[in-house]
């Protein structure tokens, strides 16, 4: 008799807790339902948005470019995409894969384009053997076929683009200022510095006070140069307290207070 209630109650224990709890079924179902109807009209929707990518605007002003290069760039990334999977970066990094092209963006232009907008390089300078430099140091073509003749002329070794661009930049303006012009500016391996002027005359600043040696040379040897220019082959700026005159037709002489009477070989 014992055993008989225990075991009721056993069974009565295990039912109540394997026992499903009452929940809203109805209102579940209404949810679920719902979620399934966005879901499927969110699909639609992108479906009816995606449309093929019919027409490409390309916005710039372009002297190495074109706007049918720049469009060819874009479709050659486009790989079927419509307008809203469209991987607008991998088609902005074709279009800067481009020579010539600085900056480039890419937008969407609903219902079926995109828009394109390019910035074109702008060379300051002829680099080396034969590529061209923009404004902060970079290269951006190798052994150009052309490069327009009045860009100025600079050289370093590898990896001092920048560096040289700089220097080419803050003396060119002080330079045309005298009413002449930077034509090269050179950086050998040993760290010295040599610019070139449009009258052929040669400025020899070494690799020690550079700035320095710019400042004399711009408050006292450049206008000297910008009444004998004729006459001068180079200026070395070398010297502690003054600076050389190289003449064309005569041996060089000392100008200025000049404490040493020789230049170091790696002055």
């Amino acid at each position: 008799m014992l055993n008989r209630r225990r075991n009721k109650r056993r069974r009565a224990s295990e039912s109540q807790r394997w026992r499903l709890p009452a929940l809203p079924w109805r209102a579940l179902g209404l949810i679920l339902g719902a979620c399934a109807a966005v879901a499927v009209a969110a699909i639609g929707l992108v479906q009816l948005l995606d449309q093929p990518i019919s027409s490409v605007r390309v916005d710039g002003s372009f002297q190495h470019l074109s706007a049918l290069d720049v469009e060819k760039a874009v479709r050659l990334n486009l790989h079927g995409a419509g307008l809203l999977t469209v991987d607008l970066d991998r088609v902005r990094r074709g279009v800067s894969a481009l020579p010539w092209v600085d900056v480039a963006t890419v937008q969407r232009s609903w219902p079926r384009g995109l828009t394109v907008h390019v910035a074109e390089q702008v060379a300051v300078a002829r680099w080396n053997a034969g590529d061209l430099v923009n404004a902060r140091g970079q290269l951006f073509i190798s052994e150009a076929r052309y490069a327009p003749p009045e860009l100025p002329q600079l050289s370093g070794p590898e990896g001092t683009a920048p560096q040289v661009v700089a220097r080419y930049q803050a003396a060119q303006g002080r330079i045309v200022e005298a009413g002449m012009r930077l034509v090269a500016v050179r950086l050998d391996t040993r760290g010295a510095w040599e610019l070139l002027l449009d009258n052929g005359v040669t400025v020899r600043l070494g690799n020690r006070q550079v700035d320095e040696r710019f400042e004399r040379f711009a408050s006292a040897a450049l206008h000297l140069i910008s009444q004998r220019a004729t006459d001068i082959a180079y200026v070395d700026m070398r010297y502690s307290n003054g600076f050389a005159v190289g003449w064309r037709n005569a041996a060089s002489h000392l100008a200025g207070s000049l404490l040493p009477k020789e230049v170091p070989p790696d002055a």
